[in-house]
């Protein structure tokens, strides 16, 4: 069964982010007052074949943890969406 995951990455507590604090600075001078610990990440959106949930929840993790992350300098959160129907559709 395929299932649809989303695997989302960021920095670690403590590590810099200056893309975030970029964002952070230029927000005020677009008119967006008040928006503070901006952080910038990725996030991955993948079809996993799968027994079945935790198989998919499990297999994802191991990708993240393998390739998508850097475990040194980053964290990353999976969550399972969903069934993937067999006309793609969720």
């Amino acid at each position: 069964m395929k299932y649809e995951v989303l695997v989302e990455v960021r920095l670690r507590p403590g590590i810099a982010d200056p893309q975030g604090a970029t964002i952070e600075r230029a927000l005020p001078a677009l008119g967006f007052e008040g928006v503070t610990d901006v952080s910038v990440g990725k996030a991955f959106r993948l079809s996993v074949e799968a027994a079945d949930e935790p198989g998919a929840q499990a297999r994802a993790t191991e990708m993240a943890h393998r390739l998508l992350a850097n475990p040194v300098i980053e964290d990353s959160t999976v969550t399972v969406l969903g069934v993937v129907a067999p006309n793609g559709a969720r």
